[in-house]
């Protein structure tokens, strides 16, 4: 396992009509053809929030404003990917642009869902934030992935 831990922001957007906006992942791993969340990794110097309005720009076009951004999830992760990780999860439910595919080599699809009716093939990292949105969980922390430990005393 590597030595350090990357940070990843996702975001979710939900429109006036309760729906989650899910970009459907295109690649040669796992996760080809599952759905995800619009998301990336921190770039050196970059506030959390920053780095969330980039990428939901980068991937889905939408320009966020950062304060426009509150935090609703905090998970490490271990085993989505070679490097564990920190994912801050930041909902917005206010943009600017048509949400559209900016990235059709790494997205084949960018869709709405309702809410209550998300598909099952959501890989399980980001499943892991969009519940604890959906349970209302503000700002919750969870650990995913990681074998259990016996704690030193």
């Amino acid at each position: 396992m590597a030595d350090r831990h990357l940070i990843d922001v996702h975001v979710l957007l939900t429109d006036k009509d309760d729906r989650l906006l899910l970009t459907r992942r295109r690649g040669s791993d796992e996760f080809d053809g599952r759905w995800h969340l619009p998301s990336g990794k921190l770039d050196a110097l970059e506030p959390i929030s920053v780095a969330a309005a980039r990428e939901a720009y980068e991937e889905v076009g939408v320009s966020i404003d950062p304060a426009d951004l509150r935090v609703v999830h905090v998970t490490h992760v271990a085993g989505s990917g070679p490097e564990p990780r920190l994912g801050v999860f930041l909902h917005a439910s206010s943009w600017r642009g048509e949400p559209s595919n900016r990235e059709p080599e790494k997205c084949s699809a960018v869709r709405w869902f309702s809410l209550g009716e998300l598909p099952e093939d959501v890989i399980e990292y980001p499943a892991v934030g969009i519940r604890a949105f959906l349970e209302g969980e503000a700002t919750s922390f969870s650990e995913h992935g990681w074998e259990p430990v016996q704690a030193a005393v």
